[in-house]
């Protein structure tokens, strides 16, 4: 138990309808998110497409759905919508984006590779347009549900916890579209699982928006008025993009949010360069070359990884209501980090299972990142309301997943430039020479482990213990007079 730990009031524990509502919105979210990147593969088994032109199908909206966020966020905080800021968006942002979902995959039959590229790009952008929508309100709602420091890494854990199964889900899609006692092809399997993934979005994205409540309308309300009065004659149009610029920049110059950003884009995107790595090491060092073999053996370790998860991210939310939430991420990121060290001397080709090994320690990066990451920006939204005057919960939330999402992009685009900086050459099959076989290998282990090393020297830096966010509290609640936190 950490020295100024406190238990959670009453008043400020969030019922375990709202919690479970919440992780039914963040299993969507996530569901959404897998699963149109797992069904990008029929683009190029199903449909002859080019692989570039594929991977250039998945970046382009990606990048338009980074530059919406902060847009979505910053229209979420200033909301005066009567049901809410958040709710009446996450509404119907789930039934928009998933009947977009649904149509994106009803690729016609008959058409050239032109009409299916320009089909999907404007169908995946509108998707995207009306994913933002949801997951951006969504994300600012789960920061503003108490006000409790303890109770905020609760409910991360319980939202992680319930999307993780999406996760779980996605890798089995592609079997599912491919299965001849089904579908004729995995073109038509593919419209058949966006069907259903489009009508389980709808159904059950508006969850959260149905049973969650939302704390902080009344507050965020009277103090952007009083901020209104106090500024001068500048309305309309004018106005609404001087806000919405300032506001981006004053989010960037919060210090102890940039170190959750670093942090968080240091251990996601470590991860991310170099993920594809474990699988070419496997069937070119462990098995020689060998695909049957080595695709088992990756099979049974992204189980035993996503099983291990689950645990890791109840064992996250324990310790970061015990311990503290960044010394939570000191000893979940550290043992990550022996994992990727032990990960090293396990890559056996006598022992090719000794690999699953470290997996375990391994889930312990990614499986307590955004348990904690999310808390602690909710931690962050209370620190900068003092500061600012303002409630700006989706501003956070969208730049946050903004940096998050630039730096996937950046990853995935710098993982083609690292594989061939090992010398790796895929027509030489398993007989890949020592010096690739090494750069893989150390990349494999390295790049996660030093950028996880990174990270815990940044979150030193992070100022925000349970002590100060107690005490940034009550200062708040002083200042607002205390006027009830609920609308």
């Amino acid at each position: 138990m950490s020295l100024d730990y406190a238990p959670t009031a009453p008043a400020d524990r969030i019922p375990v309808l709202q919690k479970f509502a919440y992780g039914i919105g963040a299993l969507v979210n996530n569901l959404q998110a897998a699963a149109i990147g797992m069904m990008a593969i029929v683009l190029n088994l199903g449909l002859g497409m080019d692989p570039v032109v594929v991977g250039t199908l998945m970046a382009l909206p990606r990048l338009l759905d980074a530059m919406t966020d902060p847009a979505m966020g910053y229209i979420s905080d200033h909301s005066k919508l009567r049901w809410g800021r958040r709710r009446p968006f996450i509404f119907v942002g789930a039934i928009i984006s998933g009947l977009i979902f649904a149509l994106l995959w009803q690729l016609p039959a008959g058409y050239g590779k032109d009409f299916y590229f320009w089909y999907f790009l404007i169908g995946a952008n509108l998707f995207y347009v009306a994913y933002t929508v949801y997951a951006t309100p969504l994300i600012a709602l789960g920061y503003e549900l108490t006000p409790d420091y303890n109770e905020r890494t609760r409910l991360m854990g319980v939202a992680n916890f319930m999307g993780q199964f999406a996760w779980v889900a996605a890798p089995w899609f592609y079997a599912f579209m491919e299965n001849e006692r089904f579908f004729p092809d995995s073109v038509t399997g593919a419209r058949w699982l966006a069907v259903y993934i489009g009508i389980f979005v709808a159904v059950f994205g508006i969850v959260p928006a149905l049973f969650c409540r939302e704390r902080m309308q009344g507050i965020a309300e009277r103090e952007e008025l009083a901020a209104e009065k106090g500024e001068g004659a500048v309305h309309g149009l004018a106005r609404t993009l001087r806000d919405f610029f300032h506001g981006f920049l004053e989010t960037m110059k919060v210090r102890p949010f940039l170190f959750l950003c670093g942090a968080t884009f240091l251990v996601f995107n470590g991860f991310m360069l170099v993920s594809a790595f474990t699988s070419y090491v496997i069937i070119y060092y462990v098995y020689s070359g060998d695909k049957d073999l080595g695709a088992q053996l990756m099979g049974w370790n992204g189980t035993l990884s996503a099983i291990a998860t689950f645990g890791v991210i109840v064992f996250a939310a324990w310790l970061g209501t015990r311990i503290g939430k960044r010394r939570a991420f000191f000893v979940c990121t550290g043992v990550s980090v022996l994992g990727y060290v032990l990960k090293w001397f396990c890559y056996s080709r006598t022992e090719p299972y000794l690999l699953l090994l470290p997996t375990p320690l391994i889930a312990f990066g990614l499986g307590a990142l955004f348990t904690l990451m999310g808390s602690m920006v909710a931690d962050v939204c209370d620190f900068d309301e003092l500061k600012s005057g303002l409630r700006r919960e989706g501003m956070f939330g969208a730049i946050f997943w903004w940096v998050v999402k630039l730096g996937m992009a950046l990853a995935l685009w710098l993982s083609g430039y690292a594989l061939n900086f090992t010398g790796f050459d895929v027509a030489l099959e398993g007989d890949q020479s020592t010096r690739t076989l090494f750069l893989m290998r150390l990349l494999d282990c390295g790049v996660p482990a030093l950028t996880s090393v990174l990270a815990i020297v940044l979150v030193a830096f992070y100022p925000i213990t349970e002590a100060m966010a107690r005490q940034v509290r009550t200062q708040l609640e002083e200042r607002r007079g205390r006027a009830p936190a609920s609308t």
